[in-house]
């Protein structure tokens, strides 16, 4: 339990962003999925308009600091490699 003013106020402010964080992670985790069940479909047209949405969400979600960059793009490009698969198995 904080006994400084300062240390109290930092105590809710951490449990604001852990919310909202948690909130944007789990968004994240569903756009992805989202995608992933598009993808299983085999139709071509909705997994690029999957790909689109999840590529931002995961731009979004680095530029606000929910996830690494670097992990942002290791899974963007896992996604497109995936799509880019399935329409190469589909064409």
């Amino acid at each position: 339990m904080p006994n400084i003013k300062s240390a109290e106020k930092r105590v809710h402010v951490t449990q604001r962003r852990t919310l909202r964080n948690a909130s944007l992670r789990s968004a994240l985790r569903t756009t992805l999925k989202k995608f992933e069940v598009t993808l299983s479909q085999n139709n071509v047209d909705e997994a690029r308009q999957a790909l689109r949405i999840a590529t931002r969400a995961l731009d979004k979600a680095a530029t606000k600091g929910i996830i690494h960059r670097n992990a942002a793009s290791r899974k963007k490009s896992r996604l497109t490699r995936k799509f880019n698969a399935m329409e190469k198995e589909l064409a």
